[in-house]
C-alpha cells in the first residue's frame, strides 16, 4: 500500500487540510478502479466501508491478488468532516459558498475533443487509449482557488482514467440503491445484485454535475463528438447509496466490502473466479421516473409506508400533520414503485422532499437529484 497525502489549496494561515489517498496493487496493470468515501461527510456508513475495504485490499495485494491498481480515499471531505454547526454536523454543503460537495463538477469533454481532434483511427481500443489518456490530462490542467474547489479537483484528478469509480454515500433512511448512466445498466445489475440493491436508478444527465457523472458522463460526449471513431465507454462510475445515516453497522459495512470486492473480481481488477450472481432484488427503472414525494405545507411526518416497500399508485405514503388550526394532508404515490428512501427526521418544511419512490411511468425533467 503506497500512500498520498494531498494538500489542498486555499486555505487560511494557521489552519490547513489534506486529503488522504491510499494506492493498491499494480499501477498501469490491468483495470483500475478508485473508491472514494463519504463525499457529503456526514453520511458515515462509506467510512465503515472503506476501512473494512482497506483491509481487504491489503491481504489482496500482499496475496498478489490484484490484477490492477485500486485507489481508496476513505475520506473524501476532509473539509466537512470538520464542518459543525450549532452542534450539528454539516457534511453536505461547503459552509464557505453554500454549494454542495456532489455538485458542481468541472467538465473535461470539451478539452478531450478538443486534443483528440485528428488523432483517432478505426482500432477501438487505441481509441480508447488516447481518450484516457485526454481525459487525464484535462483533469490534470484544472484550476482552483478555494479549499472546496480543490478538493472537487483532486477527487476528479484520481478517479480520471480509472476504469471503474465507486462513489459511496448513503441516503437519509433508505435501502440500498445505486445511480448509473443509461447504457451501463448490466454493469449496475451486477453491483446491484452483489449489493442486494432494491432501486437502480438510471440516468444519463441528471442535473448539476454530480461527481459520478464527471467520471463518466466524458465518455458519452466523445462517442458522440466523434460518431466515426469507435470509443469504449471506458468508466463505470455508479453512486452507491449504502442505506441510511443510521446504519452505520461493522457487520453490514463488512458485508458491502466484500460484495464491493466481488464485483471487482467480475470486473477482472481482482484475481481468482467470480462467484454467480445473487438473484436480483430490481430492475433498472429511469431516475426521470423516480418521484419525489414532496410536502405542501411544515408539520410533522407521519409514514405510513417504510423504505423497501412496494407501493401502489394512489396509496397513502405519509401524513403531513399540521400544527393548531393547519391543516393535516395526507401524502400519495403518483406512480407504483419501491419506496427506497425516505426523511430521517419528522418535521417537514414546504418542499421537503418526505421520500423517494423508484416507480416508472413518470416523465420528470430537469434537475433529476434533491439538493
Amino acid at each position: 500500500m503506497h500512500t498520498q497525502l494531498l494538500p489542498l489549496a486555499g486555505t487560511t494561515p494557521g489552519w490547513s487540510a489534506t486529503l488522504r489517498v491510499l494506492r493498491f496493487g499494480p499501477a498501469g496493470a490491468g483495470p483500475s478502479a478508485c473508491i472514494q468515501a463519504a463525499l457529503h461527510a456526514d453520511e458515515l456508513p462509506p467510512l465503515l466501508v472503506a476501512q473494512a475495504l482497506q483491509q481487504r485490499l491489503a491481504a489482496l495485494e500482499a496475496d498478489g491478488a490484484l490484477l490492477g491498481e485500486v485507489r481508496l480515499v476513505p475520506a473524501a471531505n476532509p473539509l466537512g468532516l470538520a464542518q459543525m454547526h450549532l452542534g450539528q454536523h454539516q457534511g453536505r454543503f461547503s459552509l464557505t459558498d453554500g454549494v454542495n460537495f456532489n455538485r458542481a463538477y468541472a467538465d473535461l469533454a470539451p478539452a478531450a475533443i478538443a486534443a483528440l481532434q485528428g488523432r483517432l483511427g478505426d482500432d477501438e481500443a487505441a481509441n480508447t487509449a488516447l481518450a484516457r489518456q485526454a481525459l487525464r490530462d484535462a483533469a490534470a490542467a484544472l484550476n482552483a482557488t478555494t479549499p472546496a474547489q480543490d478538493l472537487k479537483r483532486r477527487l476528479l484528478q484520481q478517479a480520471t482514467g480509472c476504469d471503474i469509480v465507486l462513489d459511496l454515500h448513503c441516503d437519509n433512511d433508505a435501502v440500498m440503491h445505486l445511480y448509473a448512466l443509461t447504457p451501463q445498466a448490466p454493469q449496475a445489475e451486477t453491483l446491484g445484485a452483489l449489493l442486494g440493491a432494491q432501486a437502480i436508478l438510471l440516468a444519463t444527465e441528471s442535473g448539476d454535475s454530480p461527481f459520478d457523472e464527471a467520471c463518466s458522463a466524458p465518455w458519452l460526449a466523445l462517442q458522440r463528438a466523434f460518431p466515426d471513431h469507435p470509443i469504449a465507454l471506458g468508466c463505470f462510475a455508479p453512486t452507491v447509496e449504502l442505506r441510511g445515516q443510521l446504519d452505520a453497522d461493522p457487520a453490514l459495512a463488512a458485508a458491502d466490502a466484500d460484495a464491493i470486492i466481488e464485483f471487482l473480481r467480475h470486473a477482472g481488477v481482482v484475481a481468482g473466479t467470480p462467484g454467480p450472481l445473487p438473484p436480483p432484488r430490481c430492475q433498472p427503472t429511469p431516475l426521470a421516473a423516480s418521484e419525489p414525494v414532496t410536502a405542501p405545507h411544515a408539520g410533522v411526518m407521519v409514514f405510513h409506508a417504510k423504505p423497501g416497500e412496494q407501493v401502489q399508485a394512489g396509496q397513502a405514503v405519509a401524513d403531513i400533520v399540521g400544527l393548531g388550526d393547519h391543516p393535516t394532508t395526507t401524502l400519495h404515490a403518483q406512480s407504483s414503485g419501491v419506496l427506497y428512501a425516505r426523511e430521517l427526521l419528522r418535521w417537514a418544511q414546504a418542499g421537503t422532499r418526505v421520500a423517494k419512490i423508484a416507480g416508472s411511468t413518470l416523465q420528470r425533467r430537469g434537475k433529476l437529484l434533491s439538493d
